[in-house]
């Protein structure tokens, strides 16, 4: 953390959605501008998460490629599942991270200075939906019963809202109503970081704010009157800046890297389409 003249200040990334590929170098280009973004910041973050969909096919190669992708950040980086990974691949190449592990699922936690970051695991195998069940629930439950009052972070990949885009909501959380029944009853949690909507979101939930990171491959705008579809402008890509202080709490911003690109079709109300997308004129 660095020192400021109102305190020690803490500077958290969030990286998102890098979906590293094996038959597509785009999303390594990116990610390599993505990190390079982030050792030029002004103020260098002391920690990095990647909050799901490492890879795209979850395959060792593709996560082989992704530690290299990282391995410039000479701080600690945190990775947790999206429903594009592999369990057993990711955990393999990065091992237990954290510390108060479950055995079968990739939570964990991890002192961040005045902060405590826990990391749940929404992945289903085979499946783009998400999923919180009675053990991870009850493991969230019992860490948050531990330090009461200390400033809390949860990292999860799908996130715990509906985004209002059909195609979305479809492939959401299945458990929105408990966690939020677990999260009532801990006010220490002040921020929920997850991803999957390749967008930024952010949506009060009980004494925190909800929000998604934007991808690292590509950010998605979307038409909200047109809920059934999804017509996208391919955003800039982003990164996600937390920042802590005594003085100011926890505050949120987005990085964003690059320019905007062209307004796509990747689902038309019926169905996903199939890259390339339908450019729209």
């Amino acid at each position: 953390m660095a020192d400021q003249p109102n305190g020690p200040v803490m500077v958290i990334a969030q990286l998102s959605d890098t979906h590293i590929n094996d038959d597509a170098p785009e999303a390594a280009v990116r990610l390599r501008a993505a990190v390079a973004h982030l050792l030029h910041l002004p103020a260098v973050p002391d920690i990095v998460l990647l909050t799901g969909d490492c890879a795209e096919h979850g395959t060792a190669s593709e996560y082989a490629q992704l530690r290299e992708l990282l391995r410039p950040l000479t701080v600690p980086v945190y990775v947790i599942l999206g429903n594009h990974d592999d369990r057993p691949r990711l955990r393999a190449l990065f091992g237990a991270q954290g510390e108060q592990t479950m055995p079968e699922f990739m939570q964990y936690t991890v002192a961040a200075g005045p902060l405590r970051l826990l990391a749940l695991d929404t992945h289903v195998p085979g499946q783009d939906g998400g999923t919180l069940c009675p053990a991870r629930l009850q493991w969230l439950e019992e860490r948050l019963t531990e330090q009461p009052e200390r400033p809390t972070i949860i990292l999860m990949h799908h996130p715990p809202f509906r985004c209002g885009l059909a195609p979305f909501d479809a492939i959401g959380l299945d458990a929105i109503a408990e966690f939020g029944a677990v999260l009532a009853r801990h006010p220490q949690v002040t921020r929920v970081l997850a991803g999957h909507l390749h967008m930024a979101m952010q949506r009060p939930l009980h004494s925190a704010l909800a929000v998604t990171c934007p991808s690292t491959l590509h950010q998605l705008l979307a038409d909200v009157r047109r809920p059934a579809g999804l017509e996208v402008r391919f955003d800039p890509p982003a990164v996600l800046l937390h920042t802590w202080s005594d003085d100011t709490g926890l505050l949120t911003h987005t990085s964003p890297i690059g320019e905007p690109g062209p307004v796509v079709v990747m689902h038309d109300g019926q169905q996903w389409q199939a890259p390339p997308w339908p450019v729209r004129g």
